[in-house]
């Protein structure tokens, strides 16, 4: 087993995906007030849980890793020759590339920022729940 990533009771996966929704919930409610980068940061946060969801439901695992990227890769992986697992590990990807701009180059979310990394973790929550059977 890689460094990056760690076992995980594959029972454990409800309970991420469940973070996920409520952080994607949350995430809606401050885009709703208007907390543009408290809603980036819960859509942001949601997507990440989702992608262990399915990463533990698939394979016992999930990224122990600092870098979010390697969770991308990770879900790649153990969804490899899945229906739908580029579109969505591309919606993860851009969910996350978008995190990474925003965390590490000063800049903060808008309305519109908030709206496509909405559209991008609905998308990817989609093919999540048909994964792990919800």
């Amino acid at each position: 087993m890689a460094r990056d990533r760690t076992q995980v009771h594959r029972e454990k996966a409800r309970s991420y995906a469940d973070a996920g929704e409520e952080f994607f919930r949350s995430g809606e409610r401050e885009a709703e007030s208007r907390s543009w980068n408290a809603a980036g940061v819960l859509l942001v946060h949601a997507a990440i849980a989702w992608a262990d969801a399915v990463a533990i439901q698939l394979a016992g695992v999930k990224s122990t890793s600092d870098n979010h990227q390697d969770a991308v890769r990770l879900l790649a992986e153990v969804s490899e020759g899945r229906a739908g697992r580029d579109e969505a590990t591309s919606h993860l990807r851009r969910i996350i590339d978008e995190k990474t701009h925003v965390s590490y180059m000063g800049k903060s979310w808008q309305a519109r920022d908030c709206e496509v990394l909405r559209k991008h973790a609905e998308r990817f929550r989609l093919w999540v729940m048909k994964v792990i059977g919800r």
